[in-house]
């Protein structure tokens, strides 16, 4: 076990890094290439599967190097079509990820953290606190193995992304930007950032990053309450991050990209269920064209947050369009399975 721990995770390495060291081997730099696209494009889990290469460059890599490849430990398929997997890490921890499949697309929920950084009451998943950051191959990963599930259960390629599973994608900024970067790029997957939605709770010193930065992939923002006082009620993070922050960088945002903003947003009974609530979030929403997914709520079993009644979903519906706000209503997908929104847990 030892010597495995001492080998350098080969897939942290860049291209030019893998062509450096086929040189200073005393062999070839485009050696470096072929390996590259073995690790990416062809998603290898071990050397010896690289046929295009000697064996004696196969034992080389394998004296340097491991592949820390993910391991879909337990698969979960719903009664309406969506899959769950517990991904097992190479530390032996363990994240989840969920294809959801709907007639004309299929959709990847990916985890960013094992864990999560941040404190929201209603999510199952913050009740784990964060562990550790995801490598931008775990993240990967999960995206290979849910195409090549959508590929065998509903013929066709994965079509979108979203990074709205396990942990705060913001919290791990920089892995989770090298792992699109890798999912759109012609040596991995290929895939238009425009199909990428990165969902947050909100950090908005990390939002403006992303804007200065360019990003072409879709923003998302779990907002549930545009009143301070009953967002930091059930996001406690929010007493830091206020608000004002949060729009100030989101209008930042827009002014940079001139994408549109979505919010996800649960309406709970008994907590944001009130006209008021809604007349709240119309003002927070003005500033820039945006969308707003009201989301079913799935419980995490302790009664604390209940879905509210239609007639409060319908009121959210009616003061949204009227201000001509587009909305639409989420429900939720394999829930048979705690594979829903704010469900994953680990309890697999």
């Amino acid at each position: 076990m030892e010597e495995k721990t001492s080998k350098k995770d080969i897939r942290a390495l860049t291209l030019e890094q893998l062509r450096d060291f086929f040189v200073k081997s005393g062999d070839k730099a485009f050696r470096g290439n072929q390996v590259y696209e073995w690790l990416w494009q062809k998603s290898a889990h071990t050397f010896e599967v690289m046929t295009n290469i000697s064996k004696e460059t196969r034992d080389l890599l394998n004296a340097n190097f491991v592949i820390n490849h993910i391991k879909v430990d337990l698969m979960q398929r719903s009664s309406d079509g969506t899959i769950k997997n517990a991904v097992r890490l190479h530390d032996d921890l363990v994240v989840e990820s969920v294809l959801i499949p709907t007639k004309t697309r299929t959709t990847a929920c990916v985890s960013s953290q094992v864990g999560c950084s941040l404190d929201c009451k209603f999510c199952a998943t913050a009740r784990l606190k964060r562990m550790r950051n995801l490598n931008p191959d775990e993240i990967y990963d999960q995206v290979v193995a849910i195409d090549n599930e959508s590929r065998l259960y509903f013929d066709r390629p994965l079509s979108n992304i979203v990074f709205m599973g396990m942990g705060e994608p913001l919290m791990n900024y920089k892995n989770v930007l090298k792992a699109i970067e890798k999912i759109t790029s012609p040596e991995g997957l290929g895939m238009s950032p425009k199909r990428i939605t990165v969902s947050t709770s909100g950090v908005p010193r990390m939002i403006k990053k992303m804007a200065d930065e360019g990003v072409k992939f879709n923003l998302a923002v779990s907002l549930h309450s545009a009143i301070d006082e009953i967002r930091t009620s059930i996001m406690p993070f929010n007493a830091q991050m206020n608000l004002a922050d949060l729009r100030e960088a989101l209008q930042y945002w827009y002014g940079k990209t001139k994408n549109r903003i979505t919010y996800e947003y649960v309406v709970w009974k008994g907590i944001n269920d009130a006209q008021k609530d809604a007349d709240a979030l119309v003002q927070f929403c003005r500033f820039a064209p945006s969308k707003v997914n009201l989301i079913e709520y799935n419980p995490i079993d302790d009664g604390e947050f209940q879905q509210a009644n239609d007639k409060a979903i319908e009121m959210y519906v009616t003061t949204l369009e009227r201000r001509g706000i587009t909305v639409t209503v989420r429900r939720s997908r394999g829930k048979d399975i705690d594979a829903a929104c704010g469900q994953l847990a680990n309890k697999s």
